[in-house]
């Protein structure tokens, strides 16, 4: 799991300091359509809707924007013509990248993501060229400091959860997606708030990058997912620890 480890680590601090807050509530919201959208407003028979207003209340996404989302989803509201859409491509040097996408105009999105991929010396490539290389999970990420280890592997396995493991300075905990809500739950009512939580794509192999082939890397992460349209960003990149100290180092 470490290149998720080290971007999920990344996209946190760097939440931090760009507080964009009203783009991130912009994506929860797209995912709160789809989900209506594909389930209906009824959280007790959608699942999907539970977990994508569970994400956004975890950011203290406004009630009235959630509530605004399902009747657009649902059909209450006009604007649900929210689609979604899986990009997957190559980065530079060889790292594998998906790009999970919800967009109201795929026909403006598809080449503005492309264009990312170029400009940082990757490619948009076909479908399934990447795909066999991940498998969808439940991430729940805590910061060692403060957090009682057994406490909490116990509240989270009791929840559902399939492992909680520890990667530097942080606890992973992860499940299956049809759990992800279950799990999330439980985290909640024990009062442990994750750092971040989403159902997302954990690589079954990497590649390991040096310095300059990290920097290069995580520039074109941390531009697609700074796109309005990208829901998250997955990649099978390793970067070993002594280069993760000095990139830090420099940062």
């Amino acid at each position: 799991m470490a290149g998720h480890s080290h971007w999920a680590g990344i996209k946190h601090k760097k939440a931090l300091i760009d507080n964009k807050r009203g783009k991130l509530w912009s994506k929860l919201s797209k995912a709160i359509i789809i989900a209506a959208k594909m389930g209906g407003g009824d959280l007790d028979s959608n699942s999907r809707l539970r977990t994508a207003i569970a994400d956004a209340k975890a950011v203290s996404m406004p009630k009235d924007n959630i509530a605004r989302a399902v009747k657009k989803g649902t059909g209450e509201l006009g604007g649900s013509n929210v689609e979604e859409i899986l990009y997957e491509g190559y980065g530079p040097h060889g790292v594998a990248i998906m790009c999970d996408i919800m967009t109201d105009n795929r026909n403006r999105t598809a080449p503005e993501v492309r264009k990312i991929f170029e400009v940082h010396n990757g490619k948009l490539g076909s479908t399934n060229c990447v795909a066999w290389m991940f498998e969808r999970r439940g991430v729940f990420l805590f910061p060692v400091d403060g957090t009682d280890e057994e406490v909490l592997m116990e509240v989270a396995m009791d929840g559902g959860a399939d492992d909680v493991s520890q990667e530097e300075d942080h606890f992973h905990v992860t499940c299956e997606p049809d759990q992800y809500t279950a799990v999330s739950d439980a985290l909640n009512a024990a009062n442990l708030t994750p750092l971040s939580q989403e159902i997302c794509r954990i690589p079954t192999t990497t590649v390991d990058l040096d310095k300059d082939s990290a920097s290069t890397v995580l520039k074109l992460m941390e531009t697609l997912d700074d796109h309005d349209d990208v829901q998250s960003v997955s990649a099978n990149f390793n970067i070993p620890d002594n280069v993760v100290a000095e990139l830090q180092g420099e940062g």
